[in-house]
């Protein structure tokens, strides 16, 4: 079984409203065994043209426990707060 990430990239366009919605991201990951392996910090651009300022890598154990996490009450009661207080994306990507 392969390992997955959740691989997000944002603007925040409302700091104190995503500030409050990032704080309530940790608890959702334990059941899930999700943890950050990056989450915001600085960034140094190599190539391209990023559209977020913010980034975000999760690890998981499967692409199925990601899933979960995403698709969770827990998750889903707060993912509003990125969706009203930053522009960009979440995706999943399964490891190899």
């Amino acid at each position: 079984m392969s390992k997955a990430y959740i691989v997000g990239n944002n603007t925040i366009t409302n700091t104190q409203g995503y500030k409050e919605y990032a704080e309530k991201v940790p608890q959702t990951l334990v059941e899930f065994g999700g943890k950050f392996l990056a989450r915001g910090g600085d960034t140094l651009v190599l190539d391209g043209d990023p559209s977020g300022t913010r980034n975000v890598i999760i690890e998981f154990p499967s692409i199925e426990s990601a899933k979960a996490w995403y698709f969770s009450k827990p998750y889903q009661e707060i993912v509003a707060g990125r969706l009203r207080n930053a522009e960009g994306y979440l995706m999943i990507v399964e490891g190899i």
